[in-house]
């Protein structure tokens, strides 16, 4: 957060893979079409939605508290699907539940009239200096930390992207482009509601 609030990853995933793999190599000794390879088929069920149930918790805990405690919540438009396509990080990815994340986030502040502004995805947010605004084009994902060569400022990878993030969203904001960007998501979605509604589909509705 541009706070300095760290929200945890609780690495569900990671956490209860040990089990997870256990319950998997059970089912694969079990034989085909047998009694016991059905009970161990709902096993392996439980522990998927046992990791599944603690990450949405945890996930529903988080958006509440921010959407609760502000008006403006400024975001990413990371490409989520994209990064699950990197081998290396896809678990990782896949255990913070990012897609899911923003899904909260964006429904939960319709509910309750608060503002979602998103930011491009290639803009700037970890390489800028939120101090003086100099860009690091060296910066790799492994920096966690760099000073700016401008002005001296000891940066939080995160921490600045965040601060920055808030800039831009606020920018944005002031702009009122973000309310057109709106309008035309909305007209984009009513759209795709139009066409879906064939002839067909009206007449079986009214058949109802």
């Amino acid at each position: 957060m541009s706070d300095g609030k760290v929200y945890e990853n609780i690495k569900t995933l990671k956490n209860n893979l040990k089990k997870l793999k256990f319950e998997q190599r059970q089912l694969s000794k079990k034989v085909k079409g047998s009694s016991s390879r059905n009970k161990q088929r709902k096993n392996l069920a439980l522990v998927h939605e046992k990791i599944t149930n603690i990450r949405k918790d945890y996930l529903h805990k988080i958006s509440t508290e921010i959407i609760k405690n502000h008006d403006v919540i400024c975001i990413e438009d990371l490409a989520v699907k994209n990064m699950m396509k990197n081998h290396k990080l896809a678990q990782a990815f896949s255990d913070v539940s990012l897609g899911t994340f923003y899904s909260m986030l964006e429904y939960k502040a319709k509910w309750n009239d608060k503002t979602i502004i998103k930011i491009d995805r290639y803009f700037p947010s970890s390489k800028m200096c939120s101090n003086c605004g100099w860009i690091n084009q060296d910066l790799t994902l492994k920096d966690r930390e760099w000073i700016c060569p401008s002005c001296n400022t000891t940066h939080d990878r995160d921490f600045n992207a965040a601060k920055n993030i808030l800039k831009q969203g606020l920018k944005i904001l002031s702009s009122g482009s973000w309310i057109e960007s709106d309008v035309k998501q909305k007209q984009v979605e009513a759209l795709s509601l139009d066409e879906s509604m064939k002839p067909e589909t009206h007449k079986s509705l009214a058949c109802v």
